[in-house]
């Protein structure tokens, strides 16, 4: 699977058709075009960057069982991410709605109630009455499974669509990850090719300075020893190894494809864990070793160009 994108968005239409032959009872039928049949849809998912897989329902009433297939599903097919599912229907301009005489009755009956309750002069507002949800319904109602088939039968489609987004913007961050790891790699070879000056600049500054607190009697040899043991203390090789070996395995997952966003999102946590490390052992020092400093710094960049481009990778 390739590297994906948390983000994306796809949408289907399609469309219940009623169909009645002289020998045949009615059955209801898929369309890919809307016309003036009894229900249309509009299936639609939209997807953002999360820690984990979340998801979010937006179906009509009574919906139970095709929920629970879409969840089914999608959690087969998509990894991370936080998806948003809209399931919205669209009556044809031949739909005939009646009235849902206990809702509206009931809710008559409540008002009058609270009316005669609080002595309030006032009566029902038609106009009101018939924005109840439920309060006008379709004279034909779909058969019984119908939109839950059509709507299922549909759903592959939008998947494919969905991933093919995220696949496509996957691919552009992949690009822009790679790019950021050659400037990484050449930050580092910038601070290996300054060690060594790095090193001498320890060592002059600890004989001075030590020659300074003891005076001029101070034994050479001890002085160099106690020195060799801070510089071996403060030697950035580590730090460089770790990073060549962090960048390298960074590579290589993304050569593998999948679900690597975690991954990567660890490495450049320990690569950045790295770099402060670096800049930490070098820091105050003067001269060619500020070149150093400089490369840290625009490791520490790159690290965090990249980590914001990794948090929306699946």
């Amino acid at each position: 699977m390739p590297i994906r994108s948390m983000t994306g968005f796809a949408q289907v239409k399609g469309e219940l058709i009623s169909q009645t032959d002289g020998s045949n009872p009615p059955r209801t039928a898929l369309a890919a075009s809307q016309s003036n049949g009894q229900l249309a849809f509009s299936l639609s998912l939209k997807s953002v960057n999360h820690r984990f897989l979340d998801l979010h329902f937006r179906l009509p009433s009574g919906s139970d069982s095709l929920e629970m297939q879409l969840r089914r599903l999608l959690k087969e097919k998509i990894a991370r991410g936080h998806v948003e599912v809209t399931l919205s229907l669209e009556r044809g301009s031949s739909e005939v709605l009646a009235l849902n005489r206990p809702l509206v009755t009931a809710y008559i009956k409540a008002f009058r109630a609270a009316a005669a309750e609080f002595s309030v002069a006032a009566e029902p507002d038609l106009n009101t009455i018939l924005r109840i949800p439920g309060a006008l319904d379709s004279a034909r109602d779909p058969e019984e499974g119908a939109l839950e088939s059509a709507v299922m039968a549909r759903v592959g489609e939008v998947l494919d669509h969905l991933n093919q987004m995220r696949e496509q913007e996957g691919r552009s961050i992949e690009r822009e990850l790679r790019q950021r790891m050659e400037h990484l790699s050449e930050a580092v070879k910038i601070v290996q090719t300054y060690r060594r000056t790095v090193l001498q600049n320890y060592v002059d500054r600890l004989q001075t300075r030590l020659q300074e607190l003891l005076g001029a009697g101070t034994d050479r040899e001890r002085v160099l020893q106690e020195a060799a043991l801070l510089v071996d203390r403060s030697d950035i090789q580590e730090e460089i190894v770790r990073l060549e070996n962090h960048v390298q395995h960074f590579l290589g997952l993304l050569d593998e494809n999948g679900e690597v966003g975690k991954k990567l999102d660890f490495l450049l946590q320990e690569m950045n864990r790295e770099a402060n490390t670096l800049l930490s052992k070098t820091s105050g020092l003067a001269g060619d070793a500020l070149k150093i400093t400089e490369a840290g710094l625009a490791m520490k960049a790159e690290i965090e160009k990249s980590r914001e481009q990794v948090q929306n990778l699946e």
